[in-house]
């Protein structure tokens, strides 16, 4: 299986990117908030047992499709770089992939600030993840995030996430002025084969 992991700030368009990409390749889309939205009605995020569960989700999910004769799977994910847990977790599911003989790819999205706060109140968005629909909290978690984590690649100092990103195919795009179709044509154009 083909192991496609779409990562990037809040609201740089890797859902519909990944969407996109999945319509181009047959592969299925398993992004973030489908882990974390039917977890919220139950546990408020960020507590120990809304963690356990979203990260159980998601390793099941991997597990399954990785098992199943599935062509490939395109993840989604908000990736705090420079985090050692997150390396590890995000090192876990390529594990998984490669322990049934699948291969990662890791696809870096990237967008101004000012494009990523607009789309963050796009129709899509809040139709797909309810919990983005306080804009008011929303908004200020986006900018919270930017403050105090590093999501992309490409700064002064090396991150955690760098020696796991550079052992797999990585593609950065800026997909600032690039519709999610453009992204997603960009991405297949570079995939390895």
């Amino acid at each position: 299986m083909e192991f496609v992991v779409i990562f990037g700030p809040p609201a740089v368009g890797k859902m519909t990117v990944g969407e996109k990409l999945c319509e181009l390749t047959g592969f299925k889309l398993f992004h973030n908030h489908m882990a974390v939205e039917p977890v919220l009605g139950v546990f408020p995020f960020g507590s120990p047992p809304f963690g356990r569960l979203v990260n159980e989700f998601r390793r099941r999910v991997i597990e399954e499709a990785a098992d199943a004769d599935l062509p490939g799977l395109v993840y989604t994910n908000v990736w705090g770089l420079d985090l050692p847990e997150d390396a590890e977790l995000i090192g876990s599911y390529v594990d998984i992939v490669r322990s049934r003989g699948g291969r990662t790819w890791f696809v870096e999205l990237y967008a101004d600030l000012d494009e990523r706060l607009r789309r963050n109140s796009t129709e899509l968005r809040l139709d797909r993840k309810p919990s983005k629909r306080d804009l008011e909290f929303s908004h200020a978690s986006l900018l919270e995030l930017d403050r105090d984590y590093v999501m992309n690649t490409g700064g002064e100092r090396r991150v955690h996430a760098q020696d796991l990103i550079e052992r797999h195919g990585h593609l950065r795009i800026d997909n600032t002025h690039l519709s999610p179709a453009e992204a997603a044509a960009l991405i297949l154009r570079r995939m390895p084969q």
